[in-house]
């Protein structure tokens, strides 16, 4: 499929459709999409209708109904769209946040620790997230790497928490990969 160039609005309207169908399994109503991105429910009508026509969303009739990501959705925003992804733990100031799982971690300046900064990508919402907030990532699946650091920053529309980086652990031997 050709790449197809979203507005930021569609962006932020399907990555939102995207969380609540993980979470629910089942078509979501577009009141609940407003309600994720804080629009109007007649904006995301009208922008179901585009989304629709670019084959991105599919509308679930009856009172069961709402609308369904396509596999073109995921493709479109670059979103993997897995059958059982590797747990990878966050917890939001101790507490371990169900919802989400971190699909990748990139680190930048790991020649400066104390310039260190974490990008978190995940799947579901980071709306609950918000500056200053103490986050724990990991252990991840084959290095055993946690990640401590405090909000610094995020991006609703593609799900990336920016932390700054507070310690990183690893256990100390062989890898298992």
């Amino acid at each position: 499929m050709s790449s197809i160039e979203l507005t930021s609005s569609q962006k932020t309207i399907l990555t939102a459709l995207i969380n609540l169908y993980r979470e629910s399994e089942s078509a979501v109503k577009g009141e609940d999409i407003a309600e994720e991105v804080n629009r109007n429910p007649g904006t995301i009508r009208n922008q179901m209708q585009s989304l629709k026509a670019l084959q991105l969303v599919e509308g679930v009739p009856g009172p069961k109904g709402g609308y369904k990501p396509t596999a073109n959705a995921y493709e479109a925003l670059d979103v993997d769209q897995m059958d059982e992804p590797a747990a990878v733990p966050l917890f939001h100031n101790d507490e371990r946040v169900e919802s989400v799982n971190v699909d990748e971690i990139d680190l930048s300046s790991v020649h400066h620790p104390e310039l260190c900064r974490a990008e978190i990508h995940v799947q579901g919402s980071v709306r609950d997230f918000h500056e200053g907030d103490s986050i724990r990532v990991g252990p991840t699946p084959l290095s055993k790497l946690v990640i401590r650091g405090t909000v610094d920053g995020k991006d609703d529309t593609n799900n990336i928490l920016i932390l700054q980086i507070d310690g990183m652990e690893a256990p100390v031997g062989e890898p298992s990969h």
